[in-house]
């Protein structure tokens, strides 16, 4: 009985793991509409980028899973629905070295994860709770002088 349980329980895994993942089988790029998102520096300064907005599980998934490029004033920002806690993420799939800007559900930069690996599975997160994460260029953060404490305009 126990034998069964188990057996079933992996086919459960499994049948999960590939409905999850099945979109990105095929090695396609998501590319979503861009919009500007203005980020406001301590100093009170502010930076323009033109950013992708990853707002549904499948978007957030996808993320920028096979992409070769981005412009170095671009990005995806992933939006998580409340309560989803501390978000998590990694680069599977992801041939470009990114920044990620994690800010608190009032728009507030919290944590800054810098040169992220390509392709690596490592799993990361910020130091704190996060609503939403940024996704750069590596090096883009530094040059656009983005550090914690700076906000999202309009938060």
């Amino acid at each position: 009985m126990l034998r069964k349980k188990i057996v079933i329980g992996i086919v459960v895994v499994l049948a999960a793991g590939w409905w999850l993942f099945s979109a990105h089988a095929d090695g396609t790029a998501q590319y979503l509409p861009q919009t500007p998102m203005t980020i406001v520096r301590g100093d009170g300064s502010t930076v323009v980028l033109q950013v992708e907005v990853a707002q549904t599980d499948a978007q957030r998934q996808q993320g920028l899973m096979f992409r070769r490029d981005l412009a170095p004033d671009g990005g995806m920002l992933f939006i998580f629905p409340e309560g989803y806690g501390v978000p998590t993420m990694w680069m599977k799939n992801t041939p470009l070295s990114l920044d990620m800007v994690f800010f608190d559900k009032k728009g507030i930069v919290v944590d800054i994860l810098r040169g992220t690996v390509p392709f690596s599975e490592e799993v990361l997160r910020p130091r704190g709770g996060a609503a939403s994460v940024l996704e750069v260029p590596a090096g883009a953060a530094a040059a656009q002088r983005i550090t914690i404490g700076d906000r999202l305009q309009g938060r």
